[in-house]
């Protein structure tokens, strides 16, 4: 394990660098057109914040405004958009005065791979995939019936050769194991994501990037919920003080993920489905963390082990707040969220998606081992 991490922090700083990233130029560049995006918080840029209540500071403190996301700047389909001389992708709920030329995020907050308990977020990958379906109908339906000269259709929306042509990304399954420990012996779960990313292939998709899970025992809300911090060991974590069973259910997640991405290659011959490995990319951070610019790999910076980032006071004396927004923030936000890999406990910071984006956008965490900007090549 440690000779391992040893050649990923050697790539994080070649591939990293401060401010590292992945040419999508190169001679076998796909030229992708557009993103189409499917997932949860991980790649959620403003399904939620539209949904349940627009996001304030201080979540995206590190880009100085209010973001719809749950992270203090970027996630990782940011800067894989980035790499790709894409603009960020604009959520699907978040339609009033939106672009969606470049392609749409679908991804929503709390979200599974299936709606198979009760799970109050309705928006699993079967959903996210049947709204990008309607999306894709009414898109060319619009180009259909409606003048090439109308400048709003042409502007926003995009033109129906785009969709053959674009990347597929699929960043799904953390909420699975957060309500299910026992996965293992559920393989029926992930015969539903079969299922959903086989619609979305039947439908044209050519080029799906599937991310499989991180790893979930080092959450720092997870971690510091089982383990000290007090310097004395913790038995139920590794060398680098990640919880060994919940990482190990997070591998058997994995396993399950991979083994539905073969059958799909398997099937659809013709298509160019790329699994990457985000597990491992995401636990290189935590070989030598210091190394790469974060303090205590455990603590978090914004919220606490009780109350969330962005938590309000409510309630004050029995008087209620006369809207979400007015209420008074409650939690402390350290003030260098680039010293952390975690946000809140859950979600990684700007600066650790930074890294991990890099790491998987050049191909190094890949299969097939090729950079994302020719990942429609097997």
């Amino acid at each position: 394990m440690e000779s391992r991490l040893a050649i990923w922090v050697v790539v994080l700083v070649l591939v990293g660098g401060e401010n590292g990233g992945v040419s999508g130029s190169g001679p076998m560049s796909c030229g992708f057109p557009a993103i189409f995006n499917f997932g949860d918080s991980n790649s959620d840029t403003g399904s939620m914040s539209s949904a349940g209540g627009e996001n304030q500071l201080p979540l995206g403190m590190s880009v100085g405004k209010k973001f719809k996301r749950a992270c203090d700047g970027r996630l990782i389909i940011d800067f894989l958009a980035e790499s790709l001389g894409l603009p960020y992708l604009n959520s699907t709920m978040d339609s009033i005065g939106t672009s969606y030329k470049h392609g749409a995020n679908f991804a929503t907050s709390g979200t599974k791979t299936g709606q198979y308990d009760s799970n109050p977020v309705p928006f699993n990958l079967g959903v996210q995939i049947s709204q990008f379906l309607r999306f894709k109908s009414r898109t060319t339906a619009l180009y259909t019936n409606t003048s090439n000269d109308d400048p709003l259709v042409k502007s926003s929306l995009p033109e129906p050769e785009v969709f053959s042509n674009a990347l597929y990304t699929i960043d799904i399954g953390q909420n699975d194991i957060a309500y299910n420990f026992d996965l293992k012996s559920k393989p029926e779960i992930f015969d539903r994501y079969y299922d959903s990313l086989q619609r979305l292939l039947d439908n044209g998709a050519k080029f799906v990037w599937v991310h499989n899970t991180g790893p979930f025992g080092c959450l720092a809300r997870i971690q510091r919920s089982n383990c000290t911090q007090d310097g004395s060991p913790c038995p139920a974590a590794d060398e680098h003080g990640c919880l060994i069973q919940w990482n190990n259910v997070a591998q058997e997640v994995n396993a399950l993920i991979k083994d539905r991405v073969y059958k799909l290659r398997a099937k659809y011959p013709d298509a160019v489905i790329t699994l990457v490995d985000v597990y491992s990319a995401k636990y290189s951070l935590f070989g030598n963390p210091k190394s790469q610019g974060f303090d205590e790999p455990f603590n978090y910076c914004c919220g606490s082990q009780y109350i969330w980032c962005g938590g309000r006071e409510l309630e004050v004396a029995g008087t209620f707040a006369s809207y979400y927004e007015s209420a008074k923030l409650i939690n402390a936000t350290c003030n260098n969220p680039s010293k952390y890999i975690s946000w809140d406990g859950v979600h990684y910071t700007e600066a650790a998606n930074r890294i991990v984006a890099n790491l998987i956008a050049s191909g190094t965490f890949s299969d097939p081992p090729v950079p994302i900007s020719e990942a429609c090549h097997k």
